[in-house]
């Protein structure tokens, strides 16, 4: 398994989560590091969202640890989301807010950028006085994407963030992502869509039932596009 010797933002040892009698993680240990878009990928039901939520400190694993700049993710998790984003596939948005109400309060009003979110309402084409049970599945999406861009945030943990984006939101996407990696922040990209993580990653996972196939930089592996095609879901 291929590691740098650069600091790990994100470090995960020895990870392991059961539910019950059922494995969602087995022993994950991965480091990613500053600076880097980072891509996590398999096939729906590998463990991708269950590491996400111990990542988050929304659940604890049943063994080993993960850390977030240097900090456990389930203890320090608040001081820890004070520095990252979050973007979810499956967005659920209050009913009743305008998008840019909802933006507002992602972001928090004392770290609020009014000239970066409107950069982002432009490029994603998201009118922010529609109230959100009005949009779209494609729309709630932008709403999440906007206000984690729009944020200070020093680290990205997106899972499945193009969920329902048409393919000129997901270019404009992989171009925002790109941009961030210029401004030095560190992107770990979960999703099950081998070209969406081969064309913007700089080093990827395979993640099979719960267990690291392998880590891989894309622009060193010879053989990544057979790997690839053998890792991915049918």
């Amino acid at each position: 398994m291929w590691y740098s010797n650069a600091m790990a933002v994100i470090a995960i040892n020895d990870v392991s989560k059961h539910f019950g009698k059922t494995k969602a993680l087995n022993g994950v240990t991965l480091a990613i590091e500053e600076n880097t878009i980072h891509g996590f990928l398999g096939p729906n039901g590998a463990g991708k969202t269950t590491m996400i939520r111990i990542l988050l400190g929304i659940i604890r694993p049943t063994r080993g640890e993960a850390s977030i700049f240097g900090l456990d993710a389930y203890r320090d998790r608040i001081p820890i989301h004070a520095r990252l984003a979050y973007v979810p596939g499956e967005v659920n948005l209050w009913p009743n807010f305008t998008g840019g109400e909802v933006i507002d309060l992602l972001i928090g009003r004392e770290r609020l950028d009014r000239k970066r979110i409107d950069h982002y309402l432009d490029l994603f084409e998201l009118d922010p006085s529609k109230k959100c049970k009005t949009y779209s599945k494609g729309n709630r999406q932008k709403v999440v994407l906007v206000a984690a861009f729009a944020s200070p945030a020093e680290v990205f943990i997106l899972d499945e963030p193009t969920s329902g984006l048409d393919p000129l939101m997901e270019q404009r996407f992989q171009q925002v992502i790109k941009a961030m990696h210029g401004e030095g922040k560190t992107i770990f990209l979960s999703s099950h869509i081998l070209s969406e993580v081969q064309r913007i990653a700089t080093a990827v996972s395979i993640i099979k039932q719960g267990r690291i196939e392998e880590t891989v930089p894309i622009d060193e592996h010879s053989n990544l596009d057979r790997f690839f095609h053998e890792s991915a879901p049918p």
